[in-house]
């Protein structure tokens, strides 16, 4: 089987070295395998922070990088469908349920213990009177849809496993993450959903991606023995981080690829400052 990759950046600003580093990762594993296949994908499923531009600005400042990429770039804002097909599905299984909860009121909750993803819901919504979860629904109260976590592992093998490249096979500990959000209030899919979906639907083999994102694995093997969709390899790589040791983020201002070009450094300097020197 082909070894297929991917790099998929969600147009909430411009890219840095830190991205750099992400699809340089990708590409190069794709690009030195025989018939390997290098995809990208744009995560735009939340509306409130994602602009065309940024999109736009991605495709410029990889292809200035020297990366190019095999076949379409897939857009999720194109496939809310397809997402809803899969929500459809889990929801007639009887595995997703409305929560009508703020993070306020989950705040409130007070000794939730907290995941990977912070505090883990407690399942107050699981536990909703059905009448009353209906009258909230058809007074059209804001919720969004959650996985009810123990239900789907009730119908899965007792033991999850992934397959890390360079460790073997790693035992998930999905249940750290409780009942994850699926859908949002202000956007129609999650992160979870939108991502596993995309790598089965774009025949993924090899996901890469930072080290802070490996537990996420956990939570989406279980989507993927749900639905039955295969389970790629992982390859969780370093993170780059700054002069004050904090990984590189747009939200603290790390310098973006369209400014170090601007100032000057070439694309072969720009690579070698990302890890991959020529």
């Amino acid at each position: 089987m082909a070894l297929v990759t991917r790099f998929a950046p969600s147009p909430t600003g411009r890219l840095h070295l830190g991205h750099a580093h992400a699809a340089l990762f990708a590409w190069r594993r794709a690009r030195a395998a025989p018939g390997g296949r290098f995809l990208l994908r744009i995560e735009d499923i939340d509306p409130a922070r994602c602009r065309p531009e940024f999109a736009t600005a991605i495709l410029e400042d990889l292809a200035w990088l020297g990366l190019d990429w095999d076949g379409e770039v897939r857009v999720q804002s194109a496939q809310l469908a397809d997402y809803r097909c899969v929500l459809d599905r889990l929801a007639a299984e009887g595995l997703l349920y409305p929560c009508f909860c703020s993070r306020a009121d989950i705040a409130r909750a007070g000794a939730a213990p907290h995941g990977p993803e912070g505090p883990v819901y407690p399942g107050t919504c699981r536990r909703l009177d059905p009448a009353l979860r209906e009258a909230r629904l058809a007074a059209g109260a804001p919720h969004a849809l959650r996985l009810d976590l123990a239900g789907a592992l009730a119908r899965l093998p007792r033991r999850l496993e992934r397959e890390e490249e360079g460790v073997g096979r790693i035992g998930c500990r999905p249940e750290a993450f409780g009942d994850v959000v699926l859908a949002r209030r202000d956007a129609p899919a999650s992160y979870h959903l939108c991502v596993t979906h995309d790598d089965a639907a774009q025949g993924v083999t090899l996901v890469t991606r930072g080290a802070d994102l490996a537990r996420a694995s956990d939570i989406q093997r279980v989507l993927q023995a749900l639905l039955g969709w295969p389970a790629p390899r992982y390859a969780h790589h370093g993170l780059l981080c700054g002069a004050d040791g904090r990984r590189l983020a747009k939200r603290d201002g790390a310098a973006s690829l369209a400014a170090l070009r601007e100032a000057g450094t070439d694309p072969a300097a720009v690579r070698a400052r990302a890890g991959f020197a020529d």
